[in-house]
């Protein structure tokens, strides 16, 4: 059973490779023996982030410089990942805008609903979105017409929960001033479950499937104050650790979950059952 696990010599690519999670999942798919490929739009990160797996896993790794929101740089990415490899059996879509969201002068203009630009949404959704969207159908493509792959979906507990607004509350600011999580990022995310849906059908025929993973909340730094109001919203009363998400992409990408497809794997610390 554990050999199913595996991904020896598979190729899976990620978007937003050189992000906070982009270069966990690479490492899940480096550690059991698959070839990463990181599509990122920032050099120095992604050939640190490529360095730094080669060192520690001695196998392949592939960083391609990409604006997934360009379908033309998409299949471009593509035919070098076939003149390297030869072969593409899994894609990652990670890569979104999160917009940090905190005090300042530009939080009301930036984030809150009435006063969120079109540009605004624009630039969430292209890359959120749109830049999935455009990944599936090239990478996607591939796998459908050469046997078969897998694509997860990298959503959010926001896709199934609401923003609570209060975690982001500035005492002393009035309420049309709040900094809020902006509408945008519930709705790429909540789209990437339908879009996961879709596709799971569209290509269940031939060999693809397609699932997505709704993380929450992952410890990186943040202040003292948030982390303690995000975790008395979560039954485990804590944030996630940056690798604990690492074996649920290993398991969706895996063999092991052969019979899956269409599913929304929410690890959120069960704060979705609040």
């Amino acid at each position: 059973m554990i050999d199913r696990f595996s991904l020896q010599d598979r190729v899976v690519v990620i978007t937003g490779g050189a992000g906070l999670l982009g270069r966990k999942h690479a490492e899940a798919v480096a550690e059991a023996g698959g070839i990463p490929v990181l599509l990122d739009i920032y050099q120095e990160p992604l050939d640190a982030v490529v360095a730094n797996l080669k060192e520690q896993y001695g196998g392949k790794a592939l960083g391609l410089i990409c604006n997934i929101a360009d379908k033309q740089n998409i299949e471009a990415c593509l035919a070098r990942v076939l003149k390297t490899y030869g072969r593409v059996d899994g894609l990652v879509n990670n890569a979104a805008n999160d917009p940090k969201v905190g005090p300042g002068a530009d939080a009301k203009k930036l984030t809150r609903f009435e006063n969120l630009s079109a540009d605004f949404w624009s630039a969430d959704l292209a890359v959120g979105l749109t830049g999935a969207f455009f990944c599936a159908q090239v990478f996607g493509h591939y796998m459908a017409t050469n046997g078969g792959g897998v694509i997860l979906n990298v959503a959010s507990d926001l896709a199934v929960i609401a923003p609570d607004q209060r975690l982001y509350e500035v005492p002393g600011l009035a309420r049309d001033e709040q900094p809020v999580k902006p509408v945008t990022y519930s709705v790429v995310k909540a789209g990437l479950v339908g879009l996961t849906r879709y596709l799971a059908t569209y290509w269940a025929d031939v060999g693809v499937r397609v699932n997505a993973i709704s993380p929450g909340g992952v410890y990186n730094g943040q202040s003292d104050e948030f982390v303690e109001k995000l975790a008395q919203r979560i039954p485990m009363g804590r944030m996630a650790e940056q690798d604990e998400y690492e074996a649920s992409v290993l398991y969706l990408l895996s063999d092991a979950s052969s019979y899956l497809t269409g599913f929304n794997l929410v690890v959120d610390g069960g704060r979705s059952c609040w």
